[in-house]
């Protein structure tokens, strides 16, 4: 049984290397609050903007009522945004607690922190400690964040605890927890907190929020329960693509979504594609 966990967390991180060594990307492994997470960029890049690219929940159960030995995604769609993002400016990608790092860098893995606590204030300390090592490394002074499914999530509690964050921007991204395990019956996440109760604190901040038309996993509707939250006057938007499920096809037309994000002409998002 040991052999084989072992066998099926290399396949996932040897996938992952596999998408990030052609495009000249390395993973670093950063001690970030009290979890290892990994993180992957390319190297040299600088500049006052930084994307940050967080990844979803991955493969937290292996049934509905099994939780996964090992999160790392099987298919890291937030990693293949990252991967997909254009221009030439600093640009990182962080991955959740435990994903992977196992089973060599397991601290703080309990399977809490891929369950119920997914989002709980150490994750969101953690990934904010890592963000800030990033940050300092590229001499960046603002950023942009970017969450796919359950990193959506993460994107707005990190940054309701910050004040460089200049863009937030979701993709599939469950938004209102408790709506969410409501509506799919699915236990309360007791340990973790929800964007909805930050609304507040994100109301300044420019956002957009892409959704799949036919994501039966989120949908728009959690989205739209998340905007019901904001003051009137957040400049927030939803963009709904009819034909996008919850993981197609979102890093194959990245480039094309950004664009979409210019056409807001609301800054940072009309300049994208500008190094800085």
């Amino acid at each position: 049984m040991v052999a084989l966990l072992v066998t099926d967390c290399s396949s996932k991180n040897e996938a992952a290397l596999s998408l990030t060594q052609p495009a000249g990307w390395q993973t670093e492994i950063l001690m970030a609050g009290d979890f290892d997470l990994a993180t992957m960029q390319p190297q040299g890049r600088h500049g006052q903007t930084m994307w940050i690219y967080i990844e979803g929940d991955g493969a937290a159960y292996i049934t509905p009522s099994r939780p996964s030995s090992d999160p790392t995604p099987i298919d890291p769609v937030g990693l293949r945004l990252a991967l997909a993002h254009p221009g030439s400016g600093p640009v990182a990608y962080v991955a959740r607690p435990c994903q992977f790092v196992l089973p060599l860098h397991n601290r703080g893995c309990g399977k809490a922190y891929w369950t119920s606590a997914r989002y709980s204030p150490e994750v969101i300390d953690s990934t904010n400690k890592a963000i800030d090592i990033l940050k300092a490394e590229a001499q960046a002074t603002r950023l942009i964040l970017v969450g796919y499914s359950g990193g959506g999530a993460l994107a707005v509690l990190v940054a309701a605890e910050r004040h460089d964050v200049a863009g937030i921007i979701t993709v599939a991204g469950n938004l209102d927890i408790a709506y969410w395990a409501q509506r799919n019956k699915l236990s309360p996440l007791k340990n973790s907190l929800d964007p909805v109760d930050m609304a507040g604190a994100v109301a300044t901040i420019p956002q957009v929020h892409f959704v799949g038309g036919r994501d039966d996993i989120v949908g728009p509707d959690v989205v739209q329960t998340y905007l019901k939250h904001l003051p009137a006057n957040t400049p927030a938007w939803m963009v709904v693509m009819p034909s996008y499920t919850h993981d197609c096809c979102w890093a194959d037309k990245w480039d094309y979504l950004l664009r979409r994000t210019e056409e807001l002409q609301y800054p940072p998002f009309n300049t994208a594609f500008t190094p800085n």
